[in-house]
Parts: structure tokens; sequence; C-alpha cells
């Protein structure tokens, strides 16, 4: 009787604040989706004079490609934020294959239609690692009240272009 109680005790220990952290999440995120900077081009031309920017909620993409490998992220409800990503590297050019020496943060945009604001974490942002790799635990400012249509960015710290999008957990 007593192994049962004790037992029962402790997966309520262990559970219990994995379900609170579950409860707390206002949205979740797993994979991600690297940037093409241009959306379309006008007509058949074999060059086109202008092209359409892949700009996404008011946010400008870089001017070349980027690939990421995965991305897992988790908004509370009180703004906190943890993103994980890894690979996000240049997918063309010179510096292909490589991070390019950028550093990222992540901004949360919630709503569908302009006006957008722009939740972020530290605007100076984390520095990729050689493999393209990063952890950003940060605070979200401001705080998201809700977040009815999410789109996660990954931005560069120099310019503040999104180099990747995280994938909504539904």
């Amino acid at each position: 009787m007593k192994r049962n109680v004790l037992a029962s005790l402790l997966l309520l220990a262990v559970a219990a604040p994995v379900t609170a952290l579950a409860d707390e999440a206002l949205v979740k995120f797993k994979g991600g989706i690297g940037v093409t900077p241009v959306s379309s081009a006008p007509g058949p031309a074999t060059t086109a004079a202008s092209v359409n920017r892949n700009i996404v909620r008011g946010v400008q993409p870089p001017g070349q490609l980027w690939v990421i490998s995965d991305l897992a992220a988790v908004v509370t409800s009180d703004g906190e934020i943890s993103v994980s990503g890894k690979g996000l590297l240049l997918a063309g050019g010179n510096g292909i294959g490589t991070n390019a020496g950028a550093k990222v943060y992540a901004t949360l945009i919630c709503e569908a239609a302009a006006p957008f604001t722009e939740r972020s974490t530290d605007l100076g942002g984390v520095a990729l690692e050689a493999n393209g790799d990063f952890r950003i635990e940060d605070q979200l400012t401001p705080a998201p009240a809700d977040c009815a249509s999410p789109v996660l960015l990954i931005r560069n710290a120099a310019n503040q272009a999104w180099f990747a999008a995280g994938i909504v957990k539904r």
C-alpha cells in the first residue's frame, strides 16, 4: 500500500511541472521553413526586370536563400519563448553552406492583417554556431495577450530580415 502511494506521489511530482508548462503554452512551433527571398517574377522573360519580394507580415527577406534543418519553439502566455534551431545556413551565393557570421533573434506576429505588432526577443540576437544551430531563451516584448494567427520569424540581428519561419504545431 505504501509503495502505491509513494509511486503515485512521485508520478504527480514529475508530471505536474510538465502539465503546468503545457497549460501555459500560448503557441508551439515544430519544424521550420527557410527563406526564398523572391516570391514571384512577372512574365516569361529570361531575366525579370522586377520581382516580388517575399515579405511576411511587413518583414523583409534577406538577399539570399537560407535553409533550416529543424526548429522547435514554445511561447508561453506570459511571453516567455524558447527556440531551438538546427542548420540555419546560406543556401546560395559564394558563402553557401555557412552561417555568414550571423546573429539571430525571434519575432512572433499574431495578427493576420495589418497593423502588425512585432513581439521580439533581444534584437542583439544570438550567434549561429558554425553548423547553423542556435538556441534562444528570452522574453517577447511586448508579451502577447493571445495569438489568433501566429507567425514565428527567425531574423538577422544585423538588418532585421527574416531567415526562417516556424511551422505552427496544432
